[in-house]
């Protein structure tokens, strides 16, 4: 792999794409036609085990909805690489759900990132940026520590639904990130109803704040409980258009709530 596009703290990536993240772009549009219509069990069973062996991770934040797709991921292959943002701000919920599901499942190489204590000291020494800069805090205590990460993978598999927002509402199975990677969105298909009968058919445990209107856990300071009717991540960065935190890029920049 390459070294990643650089992309700075509004967002923006080089105009340009690279030639690997064209051949990218590329290969994600044929595997997207290549396997239609297969179930997220299938596209999981092909990408661990076949087309990424090897070379691939699951990203997760333990939230809310997390618990079906890691048990998804578990019955594949329970040794797949977790990467976990313990960003330093997380609900106490959120880290000790972690290790509860964690032990539950199985799952035996669930790997804690961090962001990095020297940038810490530089550039958040008060914990307040969140306040001021919200997209610099993310990219300090989210993309960066997941960008290296990711290093030594090809691709990566995410939560990620298309009922959860309108920004994704088009959302494929398979895509591309700025650093050329493949992103598997196995669940992109899945509604809220589905992924609770899920989860109880197969006795998973709720995260401790999905019963207290919290549909999308982030980092406690900027996370809000949803009122009835609003997207799942309503509540994420409320009163701002910040609806990412800048580990999915689309089109090579963080992606905006819209003005509807």
């Amino acid at each position: 792999m390459t070294a990643p596009a650089s992309i700075d703290q509004a967002g923006a990536a080089p105009a340009a794409p690279s030639l690997l993240h064209r051949h990218a772009e590329r290969r994600a549009a044929a595997l997207n036609r290549l396997n239609a219509g297969k179930s997220a069990q299938e596209l999981l069973a092909d990408a661990i085990l076949e087309e990424f062996r090897g070379r691939i991770a699951l990203v997760s934040s333990f939230g809310a909805e997390s618990a079906a797709l890691l048990h998804l991921v578990a019955e594949v292959d329970p040794s797949t690489p977790v990467l976990f943002l313990e960003t330093g701000m997380l609900f106490p919920a959120t880290l000790a759900y972690q290790k509860d599901l964690a032990e539950r499942l199985g799952l035996t190489d669930v790997r804690l990132i961090r962001p990095d204590p020297a940038d810490l000291r530089a550039e958040d020494p008060d914990g307040a940026l969140h306040q001021t800069d919200p997209d610099a805090c993310c990219d300090l205590r989210k993309t960066r520590p997941l960008e290296r990460a990711l290093a030594p993978f090809d691709a990566w598999i995410t939560g990620r639904k298309r009922f959860q927002s309108a920004e994704r509402a088009r959302l494929e199975f398979y895509e591309t990130d700025a650093a050329g990677r493949i992103k598997l969105n196995p669940l992109a298909d899945w509604d809220a109803r589905r992924i609770r009968a899920h989860m109880e058919a197969h006795d998973l445990p709720l995260h401790p704040l999905a019963t207290e209107r919290f549909p999308s856990l982030g980092c406690a300071p900027c996370t809000t409980p949803v009122a009835e009717g609003e997207d799942p991540r309503a509540g994420r960065w409320r009163g701002r258009d910040k609806t990412e935190c800048g580990i999915h890029i689309v089109n090579g920049n963080v992606v905006r709530r819209s003005a509807a």
